[in-house]
């Protein structure tokens, strides 16, 4: 028999039980889901007219109502995006610490940090803008705050996941010379996080862009606010506009995101 050989063997009894209890449970969900979602044919079969019309009522694109309030919106987008991730950073940064095992050894604090992680993470944006909206009224100050609690999570559990894969040499060779912490993190830790470090603060900031042409919709600034008025007013072809400028934003936002990787990686 070589390495390449393959034994088959049949599937025991509780084996076979379990995978059609499972294959069972799919089929039920996808039946339940069908049921509770509450499709009418009549709409189904009306959809590509709707749609052509919809189409249709969205060309020509107003190019002539970029300059004033959807550049201005565009413009709020991204900094929206921009200042609510360096917000996210700093406070990111030290509850990343605070949450890697091998670099905060006390349980309670590490306990504390990851609860903060977990908490950011299972609040969506939308509802985080709700939050602020509530508490600094509508704006793109809402906005930005949503975005910045919201990156939390993502930035300090992936930063303190590089710290926890950090190799144990130099820490172990610093500690041994009775360096301080300041001096094992910023010579032991950062050469060796930094590529991750910085690979995680600009997959944020491009989420971040994606996420800010959103946050608009439920009035927490950007350029969402200004689809939201174009949809409420039937204005179609400013609508088709907007599409255009968020996909074009999404677009630049990766090939600046691709360029600064090479640069700073």
């Amino acid at each position: 028999m070589t390495a390449y050989d393959t034994t088959w063997q049949r599937y025991t009894p509780g084996q076979r039980l379990l995978r059609f209890a499972l294959y069972l449970l799919f089929v039920l969900a996808i039946v339940q889901s069908l049921r509770s979602i509450d499709v009418i044919p009549e709409f189904l079969y009306d959809a590509p007219t709707q749609m052509a019309d919809l189409l249709n009522r969205m060309w020509p694109i107003s190019w002539a109502s970029f300059p004033g309030a959807i550049q201005k919106a565009l413009v709020e987008t991204l900094h929206m995006a921009t200042l609510g991730t360096i917000l996210a950073v700093i406070m990111a940064v030290p509850v990343g610490l605070a949450a890697a095992g091998n670099l905060t050894r006390n349980k309670a604090v590490n306990f504390l940090a990851r609860l903060i992680l977990v908490s950011s993470r299972s609040i969506n944006s939308l509802v985080w803008a709700l939050l602020f909206i509530a508490i600094f009224g509508p704006g793109p100050l809402a906005g930005t705050m949503a975005i910045a609690f919201r990156s939390i999570g993502f930035v300090g559990k992936l930063l303190g996941e590089a710290i926890e894969e950090a190799h144990p040499g130099p820490i172990e060779a610093l500690t041994a010379t009775g360096a301080r912490t300041g001096s094992i993190i910023g010579y032991g830790y950062w050469p060796q996080i930094r590529p991750a470090f910085w690979s995680i603060v600009l997959l944020r900031w491009d989420i971040n862009v994606r996420e800010s042409a959103v946050l608009g919709l439920v009035g927490a600034g950007g350029i969402g606010m200004a689809l939201n008025s174009a949809m409420d007013l039937f204005q179609w072809d400013k609508v088709a506009l907007i599409l255009v400028l968020i996909f074009a934003i999404v677009i630049v936002a990766e090939v600046f995101i691709t360029r600064a990787r090479k640069t700073l990686l």
